[in-house]
């Protein structure tokens, strides 16, 4: 019988051998011919692979969306276009502009709690379905598309089944197991009363530093086309079925539209300058057996490719995927993506959609870029037809979607049935695929399996943290602030073990930090990278942490206790490991395992007849690096010299033990982020932000938006270069409140104090100052300084961004011990006023703009 990744894969068209063969096997075979592109981003449409049209147009369809065309008027049409956040627009105003979108981002949920129950986001659902609906001003009855970032599992809401990352399930090779996963995906999100997910990424990850590596399945095209297809049929259904978009699917949206995987030094956002043959052959693997087997969205991305933005590339939208590939659904932007464009800004950019752009996402910018489109279809800047062709193909969409007819939400079939999110089924086939994305690299004297019936320790800041083990996009958009409570369907790994071991009548301890009651036969140290998502998660080198060895010296500590030592290590890319593979007797390659940590205990734990339940299935999908400074290190490549190679893996079979290996890093720990604090909306590990009220209670404020207990000063997310990569600080003037950053451990800068070392804030005055306001360091009880600042605030010119240096001789000179700085900064004011912070970190003098003077001793 046919599946449906082989109907994927007979529909890319034509059939013969050439420079996409090695691709055959997942859906991708050539249509090269004898043109050999350039390699300065011009696009030959003619080199692109042909895809046959898995969903045929349906002309009795087609008619309807001709007859309501007929009758729009240009501010509904512009209106189907744009997409706007639930954080900035309410029902009301879908109402009044007829918009055909919203979207939920990472940190935008209903009341603006990032733990808001399920039933809030369905009444949400059902209330902007509603308002596109009504039609008593006289607009059309268009129904809204509501879609989310549901990239591994619906994991936005409390109680939904988390999965692994892509970059565990790219260890699975398991294109089954990963159609089923978008399966749930699709049900779990449908409950909640959304009929789009943002995904799959199908990104082709090449450099390791780059922050979105883990949502990409493999540094191989071909694991990655592969998954694509089987990841859109999961989430749509198969096409040509009565399931296909149906009540219990939504539909996918296939990204980032093309070759962010590949941006030169990792940057995200930046700038791809491979080839058009390996943009090709690498970075669009994923796309044509995605448009085969029926994806009806693909969302265009950030970066760029010889310098040309991807959402103005008309060559590649239009042209290739468009007219060559055959797709019909429609074209999205990422976030404001459009605002990045030359010529354009965040409030409008119409030659975007004169490129191929079919819809704006325009999270805060809504109204802008619908009045700026809409002027711009008025003058003749955007062609009718050019808008019409947008417009007729969102309809398409609903109308497949069976939107016109579904009734709201909550009327729909299993919308509200809440026992949908993490039911049984759901979680048991997460768990499948945590133990099918282990990879084992190193298994000395046969440690592993463990005997259950033993006295086992679980240690490591990873072991029951269910926010670390699942990763970013997990509750909210960096994955960081949340609690147990926040998780009730799911388990910590050092719960999954704790179960194990107790039902085979062992004992189990968990000591975070290792120091355990009663000494055990073997230890469990679960540690790794904490949250991040997106570009805050771009990184310099690819040393695990450097400068904080706390996790290698705790697994040293417990071997030098004569303890067995298993580490679990927990990431998003593989890093360079080596000292921490050395120290343990065997290491684990967990990656980011999402709710059902038990899947770790079913693998490293024997069953209950003392033998092996679930051997090592994973194998690597990324090639782990040799050195820190081994950025790019993929199969295929010349000089390819990894430490562990792709496809590599260990199981109980396999001899595990492992030569010493090198523990020279290749880099300088200190290139590590040294002296940054906060950056791209990211506290720097071991560091916490503080509100503190005019009544002098102070909550801590790891999620957005959040504020103080009085309200008295508040803080959100805003942008400067990228989505949310600044902080706005608004103090009501309702009495003095403050802002600080506390580090866990006290920083001793009295070297950086002798020196010229300032502390650096890009800020912004986003209000006409009013009343006193102070900047400050501490370090510890009764030990500090404040210095005033509202002088130097005042001559700073609103609305633009600047970089402040303060002297820490300033600090010094005004009493405070830097010796043992444990408050980084305190910003502290009286009066109203509103300043943002995009980066607070360590500099020297040239890198501020601006220096504040003071009267040193």
């Amino acid at each position: 019988m046919e599946t449906a990744l082989d109907t994927a894969v007979r529909a890319v068209r034509p059939r013969r051998k050439g420079i996409w063969a090695g691709l055959v096997a997942v859906g991708l075979v050539t249509g090269t011919g004898a043109v050999v592109a350039a390699d300065d981003g011009s696009v030959h449409p003619e080199l692109w692979p042909k895809v046959a049209r898995a969903v045929p147009l349906d002309r009795a369809m087609e008619r309807r969306i001709d007859k309501l065309l007929a009758t729009m008027t240009l501010e509904e049409k512009v209106g189907q276009i744009v997409q706007g956040d639930i954080a900035t627009l309410t029902p009301d105003d879908v109402r009044k502009y007829r918009l055909g979108s919203v979207l939920a981002g990472g940190n935008s949920d209903p009341g603006a709690k990032y733990n808001a129950p399920p039933e809030a986001w369905l009444a949400l659902a059902d209330a902007f379905y509603e308002a596109s609906m009504d039609t008593s001003g006289g607009g059309k009855a268009i129904p809204i598309l509501f879609g989310i970032d549901a990239v591994h599992g619906q994991s936005n809401v409390v109680g939904a089944t988390v999965f692994p990352h892509n970059v565990g399930l790219g260890a699975a090779r398991d294109p089954a197991l990963i159609r089923e996963i978008g399966r749930v995906t699709a049900i779990e999100t449908r409950v909640t009363g959304m009929e789009w997910a943002f995904a799959p990424t199908v990104a082709v990850p090449q450099d390791d530093r780059w922050g979105r590596a883990y949502e990409g399945y493999s540094e191989q095209p071909q694991v990655v086309a592969a998954y694509s297809a089987a990841m859109v049929e999961g989430l749509q259904g198969k096409p040509g079925t009565p399931g296909f978009l149906d009540g219990q699917h939504v539909i996918s949206s296939v990204k980032h539209y093309v070759g962010d995987g590949g941006t030169a030094e990792g940057k995200d956002q930046g700038d791809n300058l491979a080839s058009e043959q390996v943009l090709r052959d690498v970075h669009a693997a994923g796309y044509p057996p995605a448009v085969a087997i029926g994806a009806q969205a693909v969302m265009t991305s950030f970066s760029s490719w010889h310098g040309i933005k991807l959402a103005a590339n008309k060559g590649l939208i239009t042209d290739v995927l468009k007219e060559r590939m055959n797709f019909d659904g429609f074209v999205v932007t990422d976030w404001n993506a459009h605002g990045q464009v030359p010529g354009c800004s965040n409030d409008g950019c119409p030659a975007v959609v004169v490129a191929g752009i079919d819809m704006f996402m325009a999270p805060d910018t809504w109204k802008a870029v619908y009045e700026s489109t809409l002027a711009a279809a008025r003058s003749g800047e955007l062609p009718v037809a050019r808008l019409d062709d947008a417009v007729r193909r969102v309809l398409r969409v609903k109308y497949r979607l069976h939107l016109f007819d579904a009734g709201k939400p909550s009327q729909r079939p299993i919308g509200g049935k809440f026992e949908l999110l993490g039911a049984p089924e759901h979680r048991a086939i997460a768990r499948q695929a945590v133990r099918e994305s282990l990879v084992l690299l190193k298994n000395a004297n046969r440690v592993l399996p463990l005997d259950p019936k033993r006295n086992l320790l679980v240690a490591g800041d990873g072991a029951n943290d269910m926010g670390k083990q699942s990763g970013g996009w997990t509750l909210n958009w960096q994955g960081v602030g949340s609690t147990r409570a926040d998780f009730p369907n799911g388990q910590t790994i050092w719960e999954g073990l704790d179960s194990a071991v107790r039902s085979a009548g062992g004992h189990a301890e968990l000591a975070i930090d290792g120091r355990y009651t009663r000494k055990p036969d073997a230890a469990i140290v679960v540690f790794g990278e904490d949250p991040y998502a997106e570009f805050q998660g771009d990184i310099p080198t690819l040393w695990y942490k450097p400068g904080d060895d706390r996790d290698l010296e705790l697994i040293k500590r417990l071997k030098a206790e004569g303890i067995p030592v298993v580490a679990v290590f927990l990431s998003g890319r593989p890093l360079w490991m080596n000292r921490e593979i050395n120290a343990a007797d065997a290491f684990v390659a967990a990656w980011l395992p999402g709710s059902e940590g038990g899947g770790i205990a079913d693998v490293v734990l024997r069953g209950s007849d003392g033998k092996v339940a679930h051997d090592f299935k994973g194998r690597l999908g990324f090639s782990s690096p040799r050195r820190a400074d081994q950025y790019i290190n993929n199969v295929g490549q010349p000089d390819y010299s990894p430490q562990f190679a792709f496809g590599h893996g260990l199981g109980y079979g396999d001899d595990g033990n492992l030569a010493n290996l090198s523990e020279e890093p290749g880099v300088s720990a200190a290139m590590g982020r040294p002296g940054v604090y906060y950056a791209r909306g990211v506290l720097t590990p071991g560091i916490t932000m503080r509100l503190q009220g005019a009544s002098g209670a102070a909550v801590d404020a790891p999620t957005l938006p959040a504020a103080s207990a009085d309200g008295s000063i508040k803080v959100r997310g805003v942008d400067h270069m990228a989505q949310e990569d600044a902080r706005r600080f608004e103090w009501s003037g309702a009495g003095t409140a403050t802002v600080s950053l506390h580090s866990d451990a006290a920083k001793e800068l009295v070297r950086e104090t002798n020196g010229d070392v300032m502390l650096v804030l890009t800020a912004r005055v986003d209000s006409p100052a009013q009343g006193d306001v102070s900047i400050g360091v501490g370090c510890g009880p009764g030990c500090g300084s404040t210095l005033p600042l509202a002088d130097t605030l005042a001559s700073l010119e609103p609305g633009r961004w600047t970089t402040l240096g303060i002297p820490l001789k300033c600090f010094q000179a005004a009493g405070a011990d830097m010796s043992k700085v444990d408050t980084l900064l305190t910003l502290k004011a009286k009066g109203p006023r509103q300043l943002s912070l995009s980066k607070v970190s360590l500099g020297a003098q040239g890198d501020a703009e601006k220096v504040m003077a003071c009267a040193l001793k």
